[in-house]
């Protein structure tokens, strides 16, 4: 009877996502195309990138401020307190992603920054930032397009969740102290607070207050693919602002470009590596292996992006190197799926599926 019910549960969540429309599928074209627009209007029209930098309070962009808020909260709504206590019928891919996801990426990004951008104090710093934020939204859509475990995928971001509001300003400020990188720790607590602990604190308020009004099927089957559309309009918007702000330091630092790029790329195949075997020495089954795979793989680059811009502003370097972070995060994640697809053909994965 209970192997019924997990079934059932399992079969629910995969059908959230089984809305994912064209627009989603096409997401790498569209990220592609607005960062275009955003080195096309830094290039012929600055005016309008002026005038965008001027919106700003104590610093902070308000229209990247607006942008990124509607980029996290989609992802504060799939918080489930309730998902999180399943943890004990299987704990080990959880077990395994954490580990992954606090000791494996952000280290291995830290040693890679520090090998080869060394005296680059904006860029290791982006790095940093990236490599120490596990994702809690766009693995919920690689997990779907790689026909994952859904459960496991919810547990997970939610538990995600939890962890970054904890660890994410520690491990950063651990990681710049031992590269003698000097930054605002408080600062980079108040970014934490507000660009990922406001929109906790009104997803949860939120979706108690509609499922309560509205009912949990009606907030699953039409509140969140709403959010979840606005979430990517919020992202190609950071992304046009992003680029028009930083097209001219792109243009003439094209070098650094491809210096950041050398330890984003190395770290990115490191981790994936690391997760594919530990995933299999561990004998986890396609489905939760997979989903392992991809979530202790990527990274929660926007809070990486507000970060770096509350602390050294919008066309800074180091703002640069976080946007960089999601250029190359993109296609690798994709990539993966096509790859995981592959492995599992080649039984890669052998274990009993849960």
């Amino acid at each position: 009877m209970s192997n019924s019910v997990e079934t059932s549960q399992i079969e629910e969540d995969n059908k959230k996502y089984e809305g994912l429309g064209l627009f989603e599928k096409l997401l790498p074209i569209w990220i592609v195309i607005c960062m275009a627009t955003g080195i096309l209007l830094s290039l012929y029209a600055p005016s309008i990138a002026e005038t965008i930098d001027s919106w700003q309070v104590r610093g902070i962009s308000i229209p990247i401020g607006i942008c990124l808020f509607f980029m996290m909260y989609p992802a504060m709504l799939n918080l489930k307190a309730l998902e999180l206590k399943k943890l004990a019928k299987n704990p080990k891919p959880i077990i395994l992603t954490l580990v992954s996801n606090w000791i494996i990426a952000p280290f291995v990004g830290w040693g890679f920054a520090r090998l080869f951008l060394p005296g680059n104090e904006q860029l290791m710093f982006a790095i940093i930032l990236l490599s120490s934020s596990p994702c809690t939204a766009m693995v919920l859509v690689w997990g779907y397009l790689a026909d994952g475990n859904q459960e496991q995928n919810v547990i997970t971001t939610s538990l995600n969740t939890i962890t970054i509001i904890i660890g994410y300003a520690p491990m950063v400020a651990l990681l710049s102290g031992i590269s003698n990188i000097s930054i605002d720790v408080i600062s980079l607590i108040i970014s934490v607070a507000v660009f990922i602990g406001i929109p906790l604190i009104l997803g949860v308020i939120s979706r108690a207050l509609i499922i309560k009004a509205k009912g949990e099927e009606w907030f699953k089957s039409k509140y969140i693919p709403i959010v979840g559309k606005i979430s990517i309009l919020a992202l190609l918007t950071t992304l046009v602002v992003l680029f028009s702000l930083n097209g001219n330091v792109m243009i003439s630092n094209f070098n650094l470009l491809l210096l950041v790029s050398v330890p984003l790329l190395l770290g990115f195949i490191i981790v994936v590596g690391y997760n594919l075997l530990i995933t299999r020495f561990t004998k986890l089954a396609y489905r939760e292996g997979v989903i392992t795979v991809i979530i202790g793989s990527s990274s929660h680059f926007e809070i990486a992006i507000a970060t770096a811009i509350a602390m050294y502003g919008v066309g800074s370097v180091a703002a640069l190197g976080t946007t960089m972070g999601l250029f190359w995060e993109i296609p690798i994640m994709i990539g993966l799926v096509y790859l995981a697809k592959f492995l599992k053909k080649k039984h890669w994965w052998k274990g009993t599926p849960m």
